[in-house]
């Protein structure tokens, strides 16, 4: 299963002057830049599997995980989203003090979600992807809530490891790219559907449409 990100404005509700900081990691019934919701519900499992097994969930720096710069000291679902109570080791970790800077600042105001999708509902006439059962890993502290350039980054990587990318994915990848949504569809269910039928062919396609947008 495939490790995704989830980008959402980091609402702080108060940062401390020890690294400690409130808020909330994601907003429940919120359609994203990506067409995704998170329904109330989807983090129980995860709250469940972290509280039986005493893991703290880490909180990393720019989904890096060699960067890792506090930890969330308590997580919990209400009924407005995933509510946070994070502590960043400024005392400790260089990387942390500089975090900490920057959002006392206001230079940086993104938190990401790091998460394999376990279960979602499509509704087509919304033309949106319900997310109600998230397997939550790990959280990053980010420049930028919504970042285009990673959405890029994450097509092209699973075209290096030999990997496709799935057909919501690569739509999304080209609507930002600049094609509007019937040339994404078609170019994606002409191309990508009929990779993901037959495995075995070479992802020459999609690398050829990579190389046009890349130029």
């Amino acid at each position: 299963m495939n490790k995704k990100t989830l980008n959402v404005g980091f609402q702080i509700k108060s940062v401390s002057d020890d690294g400690t900081f409130t808020g909330y990691a994601s907003v429940f019934d919120v359609v994203d830049s990506y067409r995704d919701v998170v329904k109330k519900g989807a983090f129980e499992k995860s709250i469940a599997r972290l509280k039986g097994s005493g893991d703290k969930l880490p909180i990393l720096w720019q989904h890096d995980s060699t960067k890792p710069i506090g930890t969330f000291e308590e997580i919990r679902e209400d009924e407005y989203g995933l509510y946070v109570e994070g502590k960043l080791l400024i005392d400790d970790v260089v990387q942390a003090k500089e975090a900490y800077a920057l959002l006392k600042a206001g230079a940086v105001r993104g938190l990401s979600i790091g998460y394999y999708l376990k279960q979602y509902e499509v509704d087509k006439d919304e033309e949106v992807w319900n997310l109600t059962e998230i397997d939550l890993f790990e959280t990053s502290i980010v420049t930028f809530p919504a970042n285009t350039d990673a959405r890029v980054v994450t097509v092209k990587s699973r075209l290096e490891m030999g990997e496709l990318p799935t057909l919501k994915e690569f739509e999304k990848f080209l609507r930002e790219a600049g094609f509007s949504k019937t040339q994404a569809a078609a170019i994606a269910g002409n191309g990508l559907s009929k990779l993901h039928k037959e495995q075995s062919e070479s992802v020459s396609v999609l690398d050829g449409v990579l190389g046009i947008l890349n130029q």
